[in-house]
């Protein structure tokens, strides 16, 4: 379950209280000001995120980058978000460039985060201007694709895909088969 948390002050939560979080393994994440604390995710969450960077990271191009969580996300002083994958400009994340606006952003469902991310995530990615943002069931495994319309909110271009390959133009032309992401998920274990 996320905790949500407010400050006993009354105000908004920013970027500069990051600092005052405890390392104690949470997720910490900042969305318009509310401090969302997550519980560290489980193996099969991580091994789809690692497998997901591992894929990503063979094909980037070399003017992008890609990492994986934890890494934040400035978008606003009063949002910073954590996605579980993003793709980035190299020469913007060298500078510490902030805000910082991925081009793609991705977020492995947890039981804990499924509706923040489909939800409120979304739109404030989508508000930041975030080209595609793809949302990944591990257990199924599937995916879902979405990419920035020219009126500023998320278009689905695919809609939970288990098979593949799922042809891609953002953030750069690739192949995407959902297969990869099986592995130690209930249904692709080996």
């Amino acid at each position: 379950m996320v905790a949500v948390t407010t400050l006993e002050r009354a105000r908004p939560f920013t970027v500069a209280d990051l600092a005052d979080m405890p390392d104690d393994g949470r997720r910490y994440e900042i969305l318009d000001g509310v401090l969302l604390v997550s519980p560290a995710t489980s193996y099969p969450h991580q091994d789809v995120v690692l497998r997901l960077g591992a894929w990503l990271l063979a094909r980037v191009p070399d003017e992008m980058a890609v990492l994986v969580a934890p890494f934040d996300v400035v978008l606003t002083d009063d949002t910073v978000l954590q996605p579980d994958v993003l793709v980035a400009d190299r020469a913007a994340l060298e500078a510490g460039s902030r805000p910082l606006v991925p081009a793609l952003v991705v977020e492995v469902r947890s039981p804990s985060t499924a509706s923040i991310d489909r939800l409120l995530k979304r739109e404030r990615y989508a508000r930041a201007g975030v080209p595609a943002y793809w949302l990944v069931h591990p257990d199924v495994p599937a995916v879902t694709v979405l990419e920035l319309g020219e009126h500023g909110d998320y278009g689905v271009v695919v809609d939970d895909a288990r098979t593949g390959p799922v042809v891609l133009d953002r953030p750069f032309p690739l192949e995407l088969d959902p297969a990869l992401l099986r592995g130690t998920t209930a249904e692709g274990r080996r």
